[in-house]
């Protein structure tokens, strides 16, 4: 049943990390009750509910919280909660009723997790933003990019999905841990920009030591060292390598046949665009699975760059089960996994409340 089977989560709607945070609560066996709006929320990309992962795993109820009885049926529900989420602009929880202050009042043990962007005070409190904006104040997207070229725009991984779902889920675990002491619950605040900066911090240590440019692609691990980046194949496929120990390094060149005597001294800085040009010559001469039968499972440091579809299809991928098939859809399995508190298949999302509160009351309660 998961680790944390016996654990109640009531989350208020919202988009991108809050969802996230209650889908990796629900995976590992907490009890989610996801309350939205009645109507579809206007969330920018519309699609079958089916096909958002983030979404599954939990009950689902619709109220209009700006009606006081509906307000006060979360309320009670909070209750017997441990957990309640939300992730709204700071002050709206409170003007719906629903902040820390009235929720605490029910019931002192309810540990209270907020996800915002810029956080719940600073200058940019109130200000409407997504993932780029909030990786760019945090220097992370500068750093981000080829030499020579714009900074790069990333996935939504390190910013609403690492620095944001994962930081409220591990805030909320330390919170519960906590309770188990204190007999109190808490408020945790969530900002994506706090938390992308804290997965940053290697970098920027790096940066304070003098080692890491400011400069995008002059780095070893941002595509300026020959041995750390991705290189076309015959067919138009790449690959990854990232032999960055010496041991490895000469490990690749000899699969290679290559010199290193030639390439240049590894972390000889004026011989990387050189050593990289030689490289990248030598890789266009096969296709990538050609590479992969010569250079996989070796110590080189070696993947192919694989697509969404192509992933879970990969055998490494197909033996640990990484990804799974809910209603039809595929996407990746829960995650981390447990010797004791085996999670289960996750259920997949839906789109239309499976009880009412009363029920739900009911059985939290008991």
């Amino acid at each position: 049943m998961g680790p944390l089977h016996g654990i109640k989560v009531i989350e208020l709607a919202g988009i991108g990390p809050g969802p996230m945070a209650c889908m990796l609560l629900a995976d590992l066996g907490a009890s989610v009750l996801r309350i939205d709006r009645p109507e579809a929320a206007d969330l920018g990309v519309q699609r079958p509910v089916r096909f958002n992962p983030l979404l599954r795993n939990r009950r689902l109820a619709h109220a209009n919280l700006k009606d006081p009885a509906a307000v006060e049926e979360v309320l009670a529900l909070a209750e017997y909660a441990d957990v309640l989420v939300e992730g709204y602009r700071p002050g709206v929880a409170e003007g719906l009723g629903l902040g820390p202050q009235a929720c605490h009042a029910r019931n002192p043990r309810l540990v209270y997790g907020r996800m915002t962007g810029w956080g719940q005070d600073g200058p940019l409190a109130q200000a409407a933003g997504h993932d780029i904006n909030y990786l760019s104040l945090t220097g992370v997207l500068h750093a981000i990019g080829r030499a020579g070229q714009a900074p790069a725009v990333p996935l939504a991984v390190a910013g609403d999905m690492g620095g944001g779902a994962l930081y409220l889920a591990m805030g909320i675990l330390a919170a519960l841990l906590e309770r188990t002491r204190s007999g109190k619950g808490q408020v945790v605040d969530a900002a994506i920009v706090d938390g992308a900066a804290s997965l940053a911090a290697l970098f920027y240590g790096l940066h304070g030591a003098g080692q890491w440019q400011n400069q995008r692609g002059s780095n070893v691990l941002d595509s300026g060292a020959p041995f750390y980046d991705v290189y076309e194949c015959q067919d138009g496929q790449w690959i990854a390598i990232g032999p960055i120990e010496a041991r490895f390094y000469r490990q690749l060149l000899d699969k290679l046949d290559l010199d290193a005597a030639v390439l240049g001294a590894q972390n000889d800085r004026a011989t990387w665009p050189a050593a990289k040009a030689q490289i990248a010559q030598r890789f266009r001469t096969r296709t990538r699975e050609q590479w992969c039968e010569l250079l996989e499972g070796s110590d080189v440091c070696f993947s192919p760059v694989l697509s969404f579809a192509e992933a879970p299809q990969h055998p490494h991928m197909k033996a640990r089960k990484t990804f799974i098939e809910v209603d039809g859809v595929v996407q990746p399995a829960p995650a981390p996994r447990f010797s004791r508190s085996v999670t289960g298949q996750p259920m997949p999302p839906l789109a239309h409340p499976d009880t009412d509160f009363a029920t739900i009351l009911k059985s939290w309660s008991a």
